[in-house]
This record gives C-alpha cells, sequence and structure tokens, in this order.
C-alpha cells in the first residue's frame, strides 16, 4: 500500500493511496491512533467515485470516531475505462433515449464490475492488517477493529459478494439492487444487515428487490422502504443506517 496524499481539516486526516494500480481513500481522526479502531468500507454507487461518500466518511470520523475507507471501483474515478466500460456509457444512454428498460443491462455490467472489485477490497483489508505505519489505524501489531460495510446501488453489488466472502466484515448496509444474479452470494451472506429500498425505484424492479431481501442468509436483516425513486432516498435513512453500524461496531472509547 503506498500512501500518495495526506490532508487534514476539522478534526479528520485524509489519505489517498493505491494498491495494486486500485486508487483509494482512508478517513481518520486526528490525533494519536487508536488501535482496534473500527473501520467502516464505503462502496459508491454508478457513475462516482472514492470521493463520492466523502461526506459520509467524514461523518463517521467526526460524529463515531470510527475510520472509513473507500475505493474507485473499476472504470471509474481516476481507473481507466475498457473497451467494455465505454461500450457500456454508450448503449445505456441510447437505451435512456429510446426510453427502453435497461435494470437487465444494468445488472449484468455491474455484475462483471463486482467479479473484478472484490479481491481488490478484499486485499486492501490484507494491506491494512499488515501495515507498518504509526499513524495508520493503531499501526504496527494492532489488527483492525470490526469492520462494517456501507453501500447502495452499484455499492451493493460489489458490497454483497464481498461481504459473503469476507469473515472481517460483521455488519453491512445493501440497497438499490436486486437481481437473481445476486441470490447465491446473498445467501452466503450472514452478518446483520440493513437494506434499503426505493418503492418507485426507476433502476431496479421492486420484486427484484424484494426477492433479494428474502434470500439473504441472516439472521437479523431489516427492511427499510420508502416511496421514491432510485436517487430520492431519504437523508433520515441514511442516518439510520449509520446508527445500526454503531450498534454492530460500538463507538472507540
Amino acid at each position: 500500500m503506498h500512501f500518495t496524499s495526506e490532508t487534514s481539516s476539522d478534526g479528520v486526516t485524509r489519505r489517498g493511496f493505491t494498491l495494486e494500480g486500485v486508487p483509494g481513500v482512508l478517513w481518520q481522526p486526528d490525533g494519536p491512533p487508536l488501535g482496534g479502531r473500527p473501520l467502516v468500507l464505503l462502496g459508491h454507487g454508478g457513475g462516482g467515485d472514492k470521493l463520492t461518500v466523502a461526506e459520509r466518511a467524514r461523518r463517521c470520523v467526526v460524529r463515531y470516531g470510527f475510520a472509513a475507507l473507500s475505493l474507485d471501483a473499476p472504470g471509474h474515478g481516476d481507473r481507466p475505462r475498457s473497451a467494455q466500460d465505454e461500450r457500456f456509457v454508450t448503449e445505456i444512454g441510447e437505451l435512456l433515449a429510446a426510453r427502453r428498460p435497461i435494470s437487465a443491462w444494468v445488472a449484468r455490467h455491474t455484475a462483471a464490475l463486482a467479479e473484478r472489485a472484490v479481491p481488490e477490497w478484499v486485499a486492501v483489508l490484507d494491506a491494512l492488517d499488515a501495515l507498518d505505519e504509526p499513524d495508520v489505524l493503531g499501526g504496527p501489531g494492532r489488527r483492525l477493529g470490526p469492520v462494517g460495510f456501507w453501500g447502495l446501488s452499484l455499492g451493493s453489488v460489489v458490497g454483497i459478494p464481498l461481504t459473503a466472502a469476507e469473515p472481517r466484515i460483521v455488519a453491512a448496509v445493501f440497497g438499490l439492487t436486486g437481481h437473481t444474479a445476486q441470490t447465491e452470494a446473498a445467501e452466503r451472506v450472514g452478518v446483520p444487515l440493513e437494506f434499503v429500498l426505493q418503492w418507485d425505484d426507476e433502476l431496479v424492479p421492486r420484486e427484484g428487490s424484494l426477492a433479494l431481501f428474502g434470500a439473504f442468509g441472516s439472521r437479523e436483516k431489516t427492511l427499510h422502504a420508502n416511496p421514491g425513486g432510485h436517487l430520492e432516498v431519504p437523508d433520515f435513512e441514511l442516518e439510520a443506517s449509520e446508527r445500526f453500524l454503531v450498534r454492530h461496531l460500538g463507538i472507540p472509547e
């Protein structure tokens, strides 16, 4: 893991880094590091990047004393777009212009992105666990604290198989997704979770989201449904997801 930048403001230190060509950002409180600090992985939505979730990361740090981390998904942010990525953008634009359904097309493309992204997130967690940096997450010999995942839309497409495969994640917030291709991974998710659903989502059929929620193997799972479209998740719902993570990750003493 190579740190490329560091800034500090309003009690939050932000470090940019790369790992095997994947760019990311780590946020944590200023001051002496604390071993075992909870870490929230933040997955951004389609068309966004690692800084799209910066405000949520700052809230995690300032309000709760967590660390937060985000990566650019393949084909997003500072990462190059493949020919397949470029074709997807063009074809989605054509489908929208023709007022044709896009949910199945989006599901196929984002599933392919997730296959590439999941090993990248695992590699970053491994690197943090092995990091010999005294100012980062407690420094040498101090393992990561409890890890949570938060991500909607594309963030969930990546987060669901990641959580299914990664035992260090102990709680998760998903939502704004739902496709039969996600069922197998959802069945392997056993951690407590909240699932956010927009009742009038124009990108994700409601029936698919409800079926996906039913498929999760978690004993503790809660469905949060609100009226409105894909981008109209109420602010209070986002705050509720923070309280959920606090409940399961704890707050540093």
